[in-house]
């Protein structure tokens, strides 16, 4: 892979599983608002596209939104008290999947350089980050409200590779979601789906990744090799 030298991560779903604390954050909104909760299994596949449309399918209780379904208002209403739920988690279950840890370190000291873009608010990286030690791994960290878009839009990849001088040809889109492939495949860049993740129970091979891997270590191989 050397003519590939900057790889974009995507987070949740990628190099953390996040959906416990998220489920316990949406649920006790929820219990706030007087709503039925949910499941682990059912909150993971709600997630992928940032918190505001997690907030809006768990009101609604289903993946599709029609426009003008939910009331502006109580949406914003909900998602302040998730970020408050959010926030407030004292006993965090998010953990690196197996083989990210060693693997991020492995490749930041193979000469790549590494960054982050994800759809979480940039408020929440930074501990997550700081908390795992892999702070100093990459060269940029943008969140989904750090530009005016998010992914699926390709802006912050654009935007990543424009500001680490790397054309999007020496680049690779690396995330689990089909949100992430997209982004990849609009902004010319190249794309590895992780079939582990969280992908609204879809395999990431039907979006057409460049290519696929089943878990971390697969990977790891492939970039090293």
């Amino acid at each position: 892979m050397q003519d590939k030298q900057l790889l974009i991560f995507d987070f949740d779903g990628t190099l953390i599983d996040s959906v416990p604390d998220l489920a316990d954050a949406t649920n006790t909104m929820l219990m706030q608002l007087g709503k039925p909760t949910y499941s682990l299994a059912t909150i993971k596949e709600w997630v992928g596209n940032g918190s505001r449309l997690l907030i809006e399918r768990a009101l609604l209780g289903k993946t599709l939104i029609v426009d003008d379904e939910l009331d502006a208002e109580e949406a914003d209403h909900a998602e302040q008290l998730f970020f408050e739920a959010y926030k407030n988690i004292s006993d965090s279950k998010t953990a690196a999947y197996p083989d990210v840890d060693k693997g991020l370190r492995q490749l930041h000291d193979a000469g790549f350089t590494l960054a982050l873009v994800t759809n979480k608010p940039i408020r929440f990286v930074p501990k997550i980050l700081d908390s795992l030690g892999w702070t100093p791994l990459f060269a940029l960290v943008l969140g989904g409200d750090s530009l005016a878009v998010k992914k699926p839009d390709p802006l912050p990849l654009l935007h990543t590779c424009e500001t680490l001088n790397f054309t999007p040809q020496q680049a690779l889109m690396i995330g689990d979601s089909i949100n992430d492939i997209y982004a990849g495949q609009r902004a010319g860049i190249d794309t590895i789906g992780l079939a582990y993740g969280y992908n609204y129970g879809q395999d990431i091979r039907d979006s057409r990744p460049t290519h696929a891997f089943d878990n971390f270590a697969d990977l790891l191989d492939f970039l090293l090799s």
